[in-house]
């Protein structure tokens, strides 16, 4: 038994490379994309450790050329199901019991092997499984995954030293015990590291998983998966189960011993679970905690005193990167009239210098977004915007799947604050702008904190610091992650903890002790180093 008391290392971020031409970073990468294009990966089911395959196989294509195959997959019934969370269960007791420094030394490793050897693999599945140019890959399946694992240490290290004070002859302390049973952890496409963090964060805090990847995220999802076991992560700590999600529900969601349940999706999907777990919450043997960041229909707000410059630039970049499909991408936004035309210029020039393509020609801004489904709801609301009297598309407004699911960088401009592309979450290359007269600032004020069910991510643009006062308290409600003079995406791991409120989510704040916090159990422990043997009080005695 070890007795000394470890100091986990303080983690930093981890810088990213640039890949720009004659990089041995860049040459490296290509290697790997060129190798990974070649192969057809055979992903199962794995429970308990052990490698499962079924009979249901599912395949997994490039979203920017989606008759090349990347990857076979076997989907998880609910057989595979029930047998993930008895493996679970049955690990549970010496993942619990392990010394925190050797639990912690595995989520070290594993990050240390991803910012390492697995680097060039990881971004490599990422770019072609989920179509994200070279640096959305490296921010998001090099950086924010290794951050999140780095810093979800420190934070647990953090959490257990917030201890009780203690009196004369008495040694309070508490004890941070895993929650009661399992936890379920279902993750999105469109960020691999949000994918390996929602089942690691409470693995590392003691919990047992199981985890159902997005199967459009599949191959990157996968190899993490493998990252863990080789960092040496105990069979059935986390169970990697490939499946339907209405099936998931069913068996795994509603089983009794769920005790948590880690979520990133959209919102209609967490309000079903939510609504599923009430209707159980008699069943369970503990009250489940939920903890989800779903959708986002974010903001960029101009003043008349911001830069015209920086209005604009932001803007692309915020809408556009990564085809639009993050949680936070820059969707709606509100221009002054007074200077429209300059940031309408703007918009434009930069939005003809971006190409769309294949993410392997490193020339492209953007990729395909994910999938079927996805393109045809995208191109719906831009034919509804085509179509409509309230609305003119000023660039793009295309689209193409014969190939990739391809779709150009659209942006819309509206008459209406409460238009349709203006209050929906689209997911999509799809911007759109309403120009408010100078003396309508509260009025428009109001649009932007009303509009919308959500209150993810929201950026304001202004040069005048009273300005910037009155519109950060105007709007203190509309965002869990506000900005101001930057676009509304790229939060970074314990720099912006990631979340928002209303309909966007709990805002537990990812990657912070917010986060881990919802993953233990605190037992509190009053040791008496004197107990008493005298039952009487001082005041019952005579006078």
């Amino acid at each position: 038994m070890s007795n000394g008391v470890f100091k986990i290392p303080t983690p930093v971020n981890e810088p990213g490379y640039t890949y720009a031409p004659g990089t041995k970073e860049r040459e490296k990468l290509k290697a790997e994309l060129q190798r990974q294009s070649g192969i057809v990966v055979d992903i199962p089911v794995i429970i308990n450790g052990e490698d499962v395959k079924t009979e249901t196989v599912k395949q997994v294509v490039m979203p920017h050329d989606h008759q090349h195959a990347l990857a076979n997959y076997s989907q998880a019934g609910e057989k595979e199901l029930r047998d993930a969370v008895e493996a679970a269960i049955a690990a549970k007791e010496a993942w619990a019991n392990m010394p925190w420094e050797h639990r912690a030394s595995i989520f070290l490793k594993a990050a240390d092997l991803i910012s390492g050897p697995y680097r060039d693999v990881m971004n490599a599945a990422t770019m072609l499984g989920q179509s994200k140019t070279v640096i959305q890959a490296e921010i998001d399946s090099a950086q924010e995954i290794s951050d999140f694992l780095r810093f979800g240490v420190y934070c647990a290290n953090q959490i257990y030293q917030i201890q009780p004070a203690s009196s004369k002859n008495v040694w309070n302390r508490t004890d941070y015990r895993p929650l009661d049973g399992f936890v379920l952890a279902i993750s999105p496409f469109n960020f691999t590291a949000i994918g390996g963090n929602l089942p690691a964060a409470p693995a590392i805090m003691g919990n047992v998983v199981v985890w159902k990847p997005a199967t459009t995220s599949m191959l990157a999802n996968y190899y993490f998966m493998r990252i863990l076991q080789e960092a040496g992560l105990p069979k059935g700590v986390i169970n990697f189960v490939p499946s339907r999600g209405t099936q998931v529900s069913e068996v795994v969601l509603t089983d009794p011993r769920m005790s948590g349940f880690h979520f990133t999706g959209s919102t209609s999907t967490f309000q079903t679970i939510w609504k599923t777990v009430g209707e159980n919450i008699a069943n369970y043997q503990s009250y489940p905690r939920l903890i989800g960041e779903t959708g986002g229909k974010d903001f960029v707000f101009a003043h008349e005193s911001a830069q015209v410059d920086k209005v604009a630039s932001n803007l692309v970049r915020g809408a556009f990167e990564y085809q639009g499909q993050k949680c936070s991408a820059a969707s709606r936004a509100y221009i002054p009239a007074s200077m429209w035309e300059e940031v309408k210029a703007g918009l434009l020039e930069e939005t003809a210098k971006l190409k769309v393509g294949d993410v392997r020609d490193f020339t492209n801004f953007m990729g395909a977004v994910i999938d079927q489904a996805a393109f045809d709801t995208i191109a719906s609301y831009i034919d509804y915007a085509a179509n409509s009297d309230e609305a003119e598309i000023i660039a793009g407004g295309t689209y193409d799947d014969s190939v990739g699911y391809f779709v150009q960088p659209t942006i819309i401009v509206t008459t209406n604050p409460n238009f349709k592309t203006m209050t929906e979450e689209i997911f999509g290359p799809v911007l759109t702008v309403y120009v408010y007269e100078n003396d309508q600032l509260e009025e428009t004020l109001n649009a932007v904190d009303k509009a919308s069910m959500y209150a993810l991510t929201g950026s304001i643009f202004a040069q005048d610091r009273q300005a910037i006062i009155h519109l950060e308290r105007r709007l203190s409600g509309a965002a869990g992650n506000f900005y101001i003079n930057d676009k509304p995406t790229g939060a970074v791991v314990s720099q912006q903890p990631f979340g928002g409120s209303r309909g966007s989510g709990t805002n537990d704040k990812a990657g912070s002790v917010f986060n881990m916090v919802r993953w233990t159990s605190p037992r509190v422990i009053k040791e008496n180093l004197a107990p008493i043997t005298d039952i009487t009080y001082p005041f019952m005695d005579e006078e």
